[in-house]
């Protein structure tokens, strides 16, 4: 789960709906005059646009118009229950929100499940991207482990309230009150069904990963320093099959958009230009 530091949105950056595919997807913007490309920014599970609000000044100083947005079913983006939740519809939303936000190629960067519809996303659009860049996230699902008990999840989910299963994970955990009410107003307004179908997805995506070196995109991977989700070597072993090396964000766990944005930045902004 990404833990916001702060919740202000910064000067430069609005919070608007982009209209595609049908559906009205709540996002962050920063626009800029005469932008070098634009960038799109995929959060991941149980996470939203708030991931990445802190990123989008940073990138827009550099030269970028940049959009992130919450996907279908998350957060304050609403979802119908008969509505794709498979890979391949969110994936499309991706491709929907990038085409409505610039007439041009796009810079695409999915975190944690957010990578997946990334690289999903590329295999299903090449020519809608420039680049495609992975954050903390693997080759396929990440499967059950001791700490992330995501099985439960899917069996507790359409049985428990979202209240009482937010606050079981947040159970002896002390934070800012307003991060406190943020987090718990960001669980509970998750689409049930929405939410069910990705912490499925992260138990049994496949790996497309030999489908998007074909590409031939320019790929960019990175992680947190101290990242908990996808194993380390994992990772590593993904970006030798995208033909790149890890590049590590310090003073970072699993969202380096929240925990240090300034050291995303400084790590990808390199990639960023020389594919502009």
């Amino acid at each position: 789960m990404s833990i916001p530091k702060t919740l202000e949105i910064p000067a430069g950056v609005e919070a608007v709906a982009i209209h595609a595919d049908g559906t009205d997807f709540a996002a962050h913007v920063a626009r800029i005059e005469n932008p070098r490309a634009h960038v799109l920014l995929v959060p991941g599970w149980t996470g939203s646009k708030e991931d990445f609000t802190q990123v989008l000044p940073l990138l827009a100083g550099a030269g970028f118009d940049v959009t992130t947005y919450d996907q279908r079913g998350q957060y304050e983006t609403a979802a119908r229950p008969d509505d794709d939740f498979s890979l391949a519809g969110f994936a499309r939303d991706a491709i929907a929100v990038a085409k409505a936000s610039s007439p041009a190629p796009t810079h695409l960067l999915g975190h944690s499940f957010g990578g997946l519809v990334a690289q999903q996303a590329a295999v299903d659009s090449p020519t809608t991207w420039r680049s495609l860049s992975l954050l903390g996230t693997g080759p396929g699902a990440l499967g059950e482990s001791p700490h992330r008990p995501l099985r439960m999840m899917v069996q507790a989910l359409g049985k428990v309230p979202l209240l009482q299963i937010h606050e079981l994970r947040e159970q002896g955990v002390r934070r800012p009150a307003q991060i406190t009410r943020f987090l718990a107003k960001r669980f509970t307004s998750n689409s049930v069904p929405s939410l069910k179908a990705i912490t499925q997805l992260l138990l049994d995506a496949p790996d497309i990963i030999d489908r998007v070196e074909a590409l031939g995109l320019p790929i960019w991977v990175g992680r947190g320093q101290d990242d908990d989700a996808w194993p380390h070597d994992v990772q590593a072993s993904m970006a030798e099959r995208l033909g790149t090396t890890v590049h590590v964000i310090g003073d970072s766990v699993h969202s380096p958009g929240v925990e240090n944005p300034q050291g995303l930045v400084d790590a990808w902004l390199p990639f960023l230009n020389k594919h502009s």
